[in-house]
């Protein structure tokens, strides 16, 4: 009996990021249509998703409709469900703004993008403060 393991999981990518030449990243391999970065940890997977949500926040997304629009848009996801489901897991309003510098802004963001990428049980917050140093940061 095999068991399932997500894509971002095994890819140490849990936000499912796009493969861009992310530094110590590669294109997936061995899947129909290569398109994640893979990742040499699940540390490094978790602070490059930390690193796209900053550079949403510095281009003026700073609310969970405007981030979630653009990293999982709707040409390819149910994306008014991803922002209601991140929006009850945070315990904001869709339109909400957002301190991605604040530590647990960062965690509540990651824990439900990750959960929402790869379902619950993956990643933990106790892995995400240690990628991203104790503090969410």
């Amino acid at each position: 009996m095999s068991t399932y393991v997500p894509r971002g999981i095994r890819n140490n990518n849990p936000g499912n990021l796009d493969y861009v030449g992310q530094l110590s990243a590669h294109l997936e391999t061995g899947v129909p249509d290569p398109r994640f970065a893979v990742f040499p940890t699940m540390a490094d997977g978790i602070r490059a998703l930390r690193d796209q949500l900053l550079r949403y926040a510095e281009r003026g997304l700073t609310t969970v409709a405007s981030i979630i629009s653009v990293y999982a848009p709707a040409t390819e996801n149910a994306t008014r469900s991803y922002i209601a489901s991140l929006c009850r897991h945070m315990g904001v309003q869709a339109d909400s703004v957002l301190d991605l510098r604040d530590p647990a802004t960062m965690r509540g963001l990651i824990e439900g993008i990750t959960t929402m990428e790869n379902g619950p049980g993956h990643i933990s917050p106790t892995q995400i403060d240690q990628a991203l140093g104790g503090d969410g940061t």
